[in-house]
């Protein structure tokens, strides 16, 4: 029985996965730990997190897999710096030291963060990220997409997963990216770039894609089978230190949005723009990969795969009996996947498969806290509070909840991945009509156009959402259903976005955006017991099975992880109640809470 370690790190959103005999035992984001968000730093907390969930000491791991070939990645990094030189000394001779010293002292690094002195296994990027999603999927046979901005030379590859093997058959190559062509907009639009993208997809509804065909025309040679060529002469990333020049900013207007500052009408036409671009190559992608393969499932990753209206469209439009979507799309789980190839191609292990159920299960792979821990840290802090639990407990989060209470819900094990699934989540009710704008000001303190997802159980997604199936990780986007929908007038005064986002659009109207669309997540409670029971508790009070679930964080942090993160992000916001594990507290019944300077300086907004 082998017991592997994956790693990924250095460029963003590090982490570390443990599998055991093919066994996914435990998965986590540094970030979680360093309470760093999008940490890039080697993930030795998220190391130790998982020695400790399996029960492990380093001399018992027998294979160490990094997610990337760093030799591939010199040699592009060496020829893109060959292909613009002269130009591009500056930023090139600022990246270079940092690179060499990160990636050819690795070996170094593994063993001053935690002591490794055995081999490094490399497995390829794109490679990682399709075993990441083939072997944990559902499926025995199944094509394969992965789509991200960039890894060693590739930004998109598809391939085969059969049995226990995965096949590469074409790479798209750097520096011609759906990736890159999405970052470079968002960072346009004056959001942070591999950090701000899911900003740009929420904002996509309010605007015309009235700039999609001069993407197309100018930006993005577009082929039939989904390959892309960038126009490199409007774009800055290979030789200066901004994604793009004045040459860009000439075609759309003027000069990029300073963030912090006001949406107005170019920034919601552009992002809907580039959406609608992005929508059309993914679309061709995939419509290739079945023409290519003939398979009738496909798996997708890579962090464009979190661009879950884009797989909504795939799954309706290409042709697929189903798609299965790694969680973890983006580098995270990255670190899954060079640990599962390693496993099933490197050591030839046998692959079993339960059809149409995932081995990823729930994507609860983070760390857990029992009821004695948990009140051990509230006793020590001084935080009052309730012990209920089994029914009592559902019935308690239900009843708040209809009440209009905003609770922090923390039960069981963290999520892998960046969406909250229940573990760590901030829930409320979806009929209310103040719970968007209330979440956003007063919980979240982000943008106030920045949409909500529903938890709706799983056995009433057809119910409420135009789909067939589950969605159990946030990563497909549907409309609500037609009979659930009101109107709205179809002309906005664009200087005043917030009128335009209170409207009131369903008998849902906290988790419908304004296309009358919903980021879905369901829930079976095999998957997650505590957070399904107070779901259904809440459906036998109010009629209603489904709820508002937004991440147990504010802007700029990332979601909690233990028991004193949640408290502090409790005492810091505006939320009603917390239900950590059997515990509930109230905060009105909370002693004052000061710190010496505003705390949102600790966080670096995105």
């Amino acid at each position: 029985m082998a017991n592997i370690l994956g790693i990924s790190c250095f460029y963003h959103d590090s982490a570390a996965s443990l599998i055991s005999n093919g066994k996914i035992i435990a998965a986590a984001h540094e970030e979680r730990f360093s309470r760093r968000k999008h940490d890039p730093r080697f993930p030795a907390g998220a190391v130790n997190y998982c020695l400790e969930e399996g029960g492990l000491h380093l001399s018992d791991i027998d294979h160490v897999v990094y997610y990337d070939n760093i030799f591939l990645s010199f040699d592009r990094l060496l020829g893109t710096f060959f292909s613009v030189a002269p130009n591009g000394l500056r930023p090139w001779t600022r990246y270079l030291p940092r690179f060499i010293k990160q990636k050819f002292e690795i070996f170094n690094i593994f063993e001053g963060e935690i002591g490794w002195r055995g081999d490094i296994h490399f497995c390829e990027h794109h490679l990682s990220h399709a075993a990441s999603c083939f072997y944990p999927s559902p499926f025995k046979e199944a094509a394969i997409l992965t789509v991200d901005g960039v890894g060693e030379w590739a930004t998109a590859s598809y391939g085969i997963g059969r049995d226990n093997k995965v096949e590469i058959l074409s790479e798209l190559k750097y520096p011609n990216s759906v990736g890159m062509l999405y970052t470079t907009f968002t960072y346009f639009c004056g959001f942070k770039a591999n950090s701000g993208e899911y900003k740009l997809m929420g904002l996509a509804p309010y605007g015309v894609p009235k700039y999609k065909d001069l993407i197309l025309d100018k930006i993005i040679d577009v082929k039939d089978d989904g390959s892309v060529a960038l126009n490199m002469e409007y774009f800055g990333f290979l030789d200066s230190t901004e994604m793009i020049n004045k040459k860009f900013e000439a075609l759309f207007g003027g000069p990029r949005r300073k963030p912090e500052t006001g949406i107005t009408r170019r920034e919601m036409d552009i992002a809907a723009s580039i959406q609608a671009a992005t929508e059309v190559i993914l679309l061709k992608m995939a419509a290739h990969v079945k023409k290519t393969t003939g398979l009738k499932h496909l798996c997708l990753a890579g962090g464009v795969a979190l661009n879950c209206v884009a797989n909504g469209h795939i799954l309706r439009q290409s042709g697929y009996d189903d798609i299965w979507i790694q969680p973890a799309a983006g580098d995270a789980g990255g670190s899954l996947g060079a640990a599962l190839a390693f496993h099933y191609m490197a050591l030839g292990e046998e692959r079993t498969v339960t059809e149409g159920d995932a081995a990823q299960q729930g994507s609860l792979f983070g760390p857990s806290f029992s009821q004695p821990e948990i009140e051990t840290f509230l006793k020590d802090t001084g935080a009052p509070y309730h012990v209920v639990s089994g029914d009592e407990r559902a019935e308690k989060i239900a009843a708040l909840m209809s009440e209009g209470k905003i609770i922090g819900h923390f039960a069981g094990r963290m999520e892998f991945g960046p969406r909250a699934l229940g573990s760590r989540s901030i829930i409320g009710d979806s009929r209310n009509k103040e719970m968007q704008r209330t979440l956003n000001l007063k919980i979240k303190f982000r943008e106030s156009f920045r949409p909500f997802a529903p938890v709706v159980l799983e056995e009433n997604i057809g119910d409420y959402f135009d789909i067939d199936r589950p969605s159990p990780y946030m990563l497909l986007v549907a409309q609500v259903r037609k009979d659930r929908c009101l109107e709205v007038p179809e002309e906005h005064d664009d200087s005043d976005i917030h009128k335009w986002v209170n409207e009131i659009r369903s008998d849902i109207p906290a988790i419908t955006h304004v296309d009358y669309s919903a980021r879905i997540q369901s829930i079976r409670r095999d998957h997650h017991q505590k957070y399904y029971d107070a779901i259904k508790k809440f459906r036998d009070l109010t009629g209603y099975g489904v709820i508002v679930n937004t991440s147990f964080n504010v802007r700029g942090e990332p979601i909690v992880c233990s028991p004193h993160d949640a408290y502090q992000c409790f005492m810091r916001t505006n939320m009603d109640v917390l239900a950590i594990e059997d515990c509930i507290l109230y905060k009105n019944e909370q002693p004052d809470w000061r710190e010496e300077k505003d705390w949102r300086e600790e966080y670096e907004l995105d």
